[in-house]
């Protein structure tokens, strides 16, 4: 049977052009009243939501290698690379709100009312990307009580829903420390003597605060006090009583193993197997940043365009914007990390051979072991 010739790909019908440039609807237009700026605030806002699908395609895959009880090696190099990607889309959606801000707030007077009640809250893959990276219900910050559920539709509500009881980045990547073997080297205690070297360091800490000459007494007493509190952060560190004790206050996040494992990672990060990780942990904590970031710079932009009137869709507009940007942080608990943070200088020698097991000789026997022993 012949084949039936294909005829070539043409650019526009590969990129659906005809579909993308024509769905752009002037909402004043049809109140008789074109806005020339409207379209310039139609096409970021897709342009949005198109960054948005490719996160989540790239999340997703994430989620992926992460669901699972074994995550070899070059599966965590891969799940770097696409959550830098993410990052680098995050840094070209900041970049969008300058394009956006060339639209003076006289000029998004001439359509604001015709869009109300829309408004971002509307986002189902916006508020997606919030679940799938583990932001929970009870972190988010409402204007009245009641949630942003309540503005989209039934069936926007039912796929949210759904993804709620699948585990997010946060809970697999809380699994994936907990399974660590390393804060356990056979018979090397590191906690204990990390733990020396941490009381070490707090000693001279306060030695250095009584003897400082050039502080008042007062000045001693307010830095003593920090030194206190700091001193109760390491207590929860190797108590895990008091580190679950946080957790319930909402002042930690991540389980004890958890959180352990981390600063593990971080203090010995020079070592060969623990590369990977600590590239995992510091990407994490820029998705985490880059995307506050975006919500703070919006909550600028909201200011700038609209004062203190409200949103489109009901909300305080600027002031639920800034709360919210600092209150949806997911990994907080990975840059709290550098409280617990010692010199280089003063970190336990390891013995030889749990040297030599976490070196790239430990490829060898890599059906044995989880990447980077997680």
């Amino acid at each position: 049977m012949t084949q039936q010739p294909v005829d070539p790909l043409y650019y526009s019908d590969y990129l659906q052009l005809d579909r993308i440039l024509d769905a752009q609807e002037l909402e004043s237009a049809r109140h008789g009243r074109p806005a020339h700026d409207e379209m310039l605030f139609i096409v970021v806002h897709q342009a949005y939501e198109l960054w948005f699908k490719q996160i989540l395609w790239d999340l997703d895959s994430v989620l992926e290698i992460f669901d699972r009880t074994h995550v070899p090696e070059g599966s965590i190099g891969m799940a770097v690379s696409r959550l830098t990607r993410i990052v680098a889309i995050e840094r070209l959606m900041l970049e969008q709100i300058t394009v956006l801000e060339t639209m003076t707030p006289l000029d998004f007077l001439d359509f604001r009312d015709y869009l109300i009640p829309a408004s971002g809250f509307q986002s189902l893959q916006f508020r997606l990307l919030e679940s799938k990276l583990g932001l929970r219900e009870e972190d988010r910050v409402t204007d009245d009580g009641s949630t942003f559920r309540s503005r989209l539709r039934a069936v926007d509500r039912a796929v949210l829903t759904a993804e709620a009881s699948r585990p997010s980045l946060f809970d697999l990547i809380e699994k994936w420390l907990a399974r660590t073997p390393f804060p356990a080297f056979g018979d090397f205690d590191f906690w204990s003597a990390y733990r020396r070297a941490v009381t070490a360091m707090l000693a001279r800490d306060d030695g250095h605060i009584r003897s400082n000459p050039t502080l008042t007494d007062a000045q001693k007493q307010v830095q003593l006090k920090g030194l206190e509190a700091t001193r109760e952060h390491f207590d929860a560190l190797f108590d895990e009583s008091m580190h679950d004790a946080l957790v319930s206050a909402g002042r930690r996040r991540l389980s004890h193993r958890a959180f352990q494992a981390a600063l593990l990672i971080n203090l010995y990060r020079d070592q060969p197997i623990l590369h990977l990780p600590f590239r995992l942990l510091t990407v994490l904590m820029d998705v985490d940043e880059t995307l506050t970031n975006w919500r703070q710079r919006h909550a600028l932009m909201a200011m700038r365009m609209i004062g203190t009137r409200i949103g489109t869709g009901g909300s305080s507009g600027h002031e639920y914007l800034r709360r919210s940007a600092e209150a949806s942080r997911v990994f907080h608990d990975l840059f709290n990390l550098t409280t617990f943070l010692i010199p280089r200088s003063e970190l336990p020698v390891l013995p030889e051979s749990v040297a030599r097991s976490m070196g790239f000789t430990l490829d060898a026997d890599s059906d044995s072991h989880d990447s980077g022993g997680l």
